[in-house]
This record gives structure tokens, sequence and C-alpha cells, in this order.
């Protein structure tokens, strides 16, 4: 039995091209890895009806997939009709934080995504952001259910602009990210991509300096610092300073294939 890896793939700009297309090289690279006996999976802010499909197309079926920015971890279970049942989820009373946001955001639209994956959301979304499992609602019944998450779109708002707002509202009791355009990503207080992997992590037993990780956005800012103590985070070539900063190790672009490049060094 080899030492194996324990890799943790973000997929959008990661595994994914920006525009949803997947390199064949990653595809070899990633096969190649699986082959060989390393535990290769994927850790994303996508829900869960976005990200098992992902795995089809790179053809694994890792033992657990981390998803809804580490607020959902998953468990291969052959008995469920998608082949995984939720081993971990994290809540949290989305109520506050909405009506704060709301307060300086008032023309920002919203979405709470619930345990089973449904977001229910006001406003518009751009077609496919949420998936198909969504559903439209007046404002006041985003607030009475456990979220996994909370999300927020302010397309007026520049991405500077924006991140300014979002620091000035305090939001100290939730974990908060944002994205490439004005999607900010609100979690449950202190759980992230790298909550969820260190339990995984610990699950199957692999030591920490065998632990890589890769990914382009602030969401995967800890994950990366995560992996970096004693193994591995790799920022992706496009990431913005402050994610390479987070990282000890840097690939090229989604667009070249980063992770093929950086998967083909092991």
């Amino acid at each position: 039995m080899i030492d194996r890896y324990l890799i943790a793939l973000d997929i959008d700009g990661t595994v994914l091209r920006e525009d949803g297309s997947l390199g064949d090289a990653t595809v070899t690279e990633i096969g190649r890895l699986r082959d060989l006996g390393h535990e290769i999976m994927l850790a994303t802010g996508r829900s869960v009806a976005m990200t098992l499909p992902v795995l089809d197309r790179l053809g694994i079926t890792p033992e657990y997939v981390v998803c809804s920015n580490g607020a959902i971890t998953l468990r291969r279970d052959a008995s469920q009709p998608l082949g995984y049942a939720r081993e971990h989820v994290e809540t949290f009373n989305p109520s506050e934080v909405l009506q704060t946001i709301k307060s300086a955001l008032d023309d920002a639209h919203y979405a709470v995504e619930d345990e089973t994956g449904l977001y229910r959301f006001t406003g518009y979304f751009p077609d496919g952001a949420l998936g198909a499992n969504s559903i439209k609602v007046d404002f006041d019944e985003l607030l009475v259910r456990p979220a996994t998450r909370v999300v927020v779109i302010s397309p007026e708002h520049a991405i500077e602009d924006f991140l300014s707002i979002v620091e000035k509202m305090g939001l100290h009791r939730v974990s908060y990210n944002v994205g490439w355009t004005a999607w900010l990503d609100i979690a449950p207080d202190g759980v992230n991509k790298s909550t969820a992997l260190e339990r995984v992590r610990d699950l199957l037993g692999v030591p920490r300096s065998r632990v890589i990780a890769m990914g382009d956005g602030r969401n995967d800012i800890d994950m990366l610092e995560w992996a970096a103590v004693e193994g591995v985070g790799v920022a992706m070539g496009q990431a913005p300073d402050e994610v390479v900063a987070a990282a000890n190790a840097r690939t090229d672009s989604d667009i070249n294939d980063g992770v093929a490049t950086y998967l083909s060094t092991l």
C-alpha cells in the first residue's frame, strides 16, 4: 500500500475552467493518481446537487466530498440514489445576518440554502447560479429556517466596493467569503473548507504532511492555509493576491490546466 496523499480540489476556476469546461490533461492526471491509490476529493462552495455530477466527469468516487464551503460533508454510500449520504451538516439561524445586510444593501438579492440543498431566494439570480433546486419566496421567508449558507449578490457594486461594505457590517458571528463578482457566501460561524477537510483527514487517517489542497478563490484561503502548515496549499495561476499569499505553492491558470501541471509532478 502506498503512503497516499489526500488531495482536495476546488471545482470552479480550479478543476473546471471558468467557462465550465474540463481539460483532458486534468482528467488524465486525476485518473493516474486515483489508480495509484491516492484519495482525490472535491472541496467546493457548490451545493450537493451541483457537485456530484463533477465527480462523474472526473471519474472519481472519493470516500468524502465537501460541499457548501464546508457546511456539508458527504460520505460515499452505495445504498443512496446518488451514491452519497450527508455525513456532517452545519447550520445557523440566518435571520440576524440577513437583516443586517439588508439594512446596508437594500437592493441586493438574497438566497438561503437549507441542509437538503434547496435554495429559497428573493430578487434575481442568473440562470444556473443556484442550480435547479430553488424556489422564489418573499424576503421574510428566508429568515425562519436553519441555513447551511446565505448568498448575497449585488450586481451594481464593484467587487472592492462590495468588500468594503461587507467589512463595515462587522459580520463576526459568521464566516464569509466574497467571490469574483459581488457575490457573498456566508457560512456558519467557524465553518469553512478547512474545518471540514480536517475532519475528513482525521477520519481517513492521513498525516497532515500528506495533504495537498488546490484552489483559486477567496473561499479557498482557509483551505490553502490549512494545507500549507505541514503539506501543500496550491494557488491557481489566476488567483487574487490574497489567495496566493495563503498558499505555499502555485501552479498555472485554470485555462492552462494548472491542476494537471501540478499533479503531474507527484
